[in-house]
């Protein structure tokens, strides 16, 4: 007589691996990203990044265009999200909490940068500012400071979220392909985009700190 318990191991032993991995990996990578385009502080480009790595390693090239379609949702998602919050603190005498948070994040010399910008261009800075390190929250803030209508805003993000899911994609495959193991590769991955993230940050400290001595 076979035991429900041995039921249930045989039933376990006869999903593939890769299926166990993308259903719990799909929803955590859409958790993330969207949690990281809300909180700034979140490396959701080392997110998608991984997941690419560990997409890429699969037998089949499918889960790697799931990544990217999740990745690129909910980068939209958590954008017209915090935009919708942004645009009701704007439009209110005290404001929000996230137009604050946004406030904080958006250095005033980078903020008065993205609105020149986006004079001068309109909403393809918004592209730009995607795959820019630290530039989408400077943009965005000037979107709302400019009264940028909603369905505007979206036109422009669409395209950025996909050309950001794309970039931080090809992060993941050329890591995944460099390196047999699917941790190497993720530790790679996870190594350049933490890089490319911070680099710019690093860089304006550095510059403030020459320009201190000098002064």
């Amino acid at each position: 007589m076979t035991l429900p318990g041995e039921v249930l191991d045989e039933a376990l032993r006869s999903v593939p691996p890769e299926s166990t991995q993308q259903v719990v990996g799909y929803p955590s990578l859409f958790l993330l990203v969207v949690l990281g385009s809300l909180v700034p502080v979140v490396p959701t480009g080392a997110v998608v990044s991984s997941a690419a790595v560990v997409a890429f390693h699969q037998t089949s090239p499918l889960p790697v265009l799931v990544v990217f379609g999740v990745a690129s949702l909910a980068a939209f998602l958590g954008d017209v999200v915090l935009y919708t919050l942004g645009r009701r603190g704007s439009h209110s005498r005290s404001g929000t909490r996230w137009l604050t948070r946004l406030r904080a994040h958006a250095a005033p010399e980078r903020l008065a940068q993205a609105q020149r910008k986006l004079h001068e261009h309109g909403v393809l800075v918004l592209v730009v500012s995607r795959l820019v390190p630290a530039g989408r929250i400077p943009v965005m803030l000037a979107c709302l400071l400019s009264a940028m209508p909603l369905r505007r805003f979206v036109r422009g993000d669409i395209p950025a979220c996909l050309a950001w899911a794309a970039m931080y994609g090809l992060i993941g495959l050329l890591s995944g392909s460099l390196f047999p193991e699917p941790w190497q590769g993720v530790a790679a991955a996870v190594g350049l985009a933490l890089v490319i993230g911070g680099a710019p940050g690093v860089w304006r400290r550095v510059r403030r700190g020459h320009e201190g001595r000098d002064g």
